[in-house]
């Protein structure tokens, strides 16, 4: 079974989506306060969903400092009673990969199954790996490598890698790089887009990305 790691200081709401996740066959551990959820920020968990505005002195972006130390392409979503671009573009700095508003929680069961299955794809092929420009990306393992070095990416900067990688020339507007790493159902502002193109920039100097202004990138 599948786990994950919830924190939530809104009980009713928690128990909603624990009832959901739940008979998608997901197993949720819960945790009401950041305090609570820190000491287990390194159990064996596939994800982890994080309110932002926790009572007490830890909060969401406290705990995903924390699990990025150790588990830096661990999947986590952020889930906010507030929808605010400040909000969202703090949480895609500290390494998020989504950030979804308590509207609704169906959303946010698609969200998780979609990340899910990008974080962890059921392909049992070997020795599938891309070379760019003395980068190595092992598809199977989801590791990025310069020479021998490891590259620690989120799981959102490794399907935007991935995705240039197999569409390598071709030009794409900011809709449809959203559509494809963050899928059909996200609703936020596309300015994502160019946030985590520049992040992955950063860690990967030599990737040839051409800004196409006014529309979007393509790699070359």
């Amino acid at each position: 079974m599948i786990k994950i790691g919830y924190v939530e200081d809104n009980i009713d709401f928690a128990n909603l989506v624990k009832d959901y996740l739940g008979q998608e066959g997901y197993g949720i551990e819960h945790f009401d306060t950041g305090e609570k959820a820190m000491p287990h920020v390194n159990d064996d968990y596939a994800m982890w969903i994080l309110d932002i505005m926790l009572p007490g002195n830890v909060s969401g972006y406290d705990l995903i400092k924390k699990i990025r130390e150790n588990h830096p392409t661990m999947p986590v979503i952020f889930v906010s009673n507030r929808d605010e671009d400040l909000d969202r573009v703090m949480g895609l700095e500290l390494g998020s990969d989504d950030y979804i508003g308590k509207s609704s929680i169906r959303e946010l069961v698609l969200r998780v199954k979609k990340l899910l299955l990008r974080a962890y794809p059921q392909d049992n092929s070997n020795n599938n790996a891309i070379e760019y420009n003395e980068y190595t990306i092992d598809l199977d393992k989801r590791i990025v490598k310069d020479g021998n070095e490891a590259i620690n990416l989120t799981a959102k900067e490794y399907d935007l890698l991935t995705f240039l990688l197999k569409n390598k020339t071709h030009a794409f507007s900011r809709d449809q790089i959203l559509n494809a790493v963050w899928g059909s159902e996200y609703f936020g502002s596309d300015r994502v887009v160019d946030d985590l193109m520049r992040r992955l920039r950063s860690k990967m100097p030599r990737l040839n990305v051409e800004t196409i202004y006014g529309y979007g990138y393509r790699l070359l």
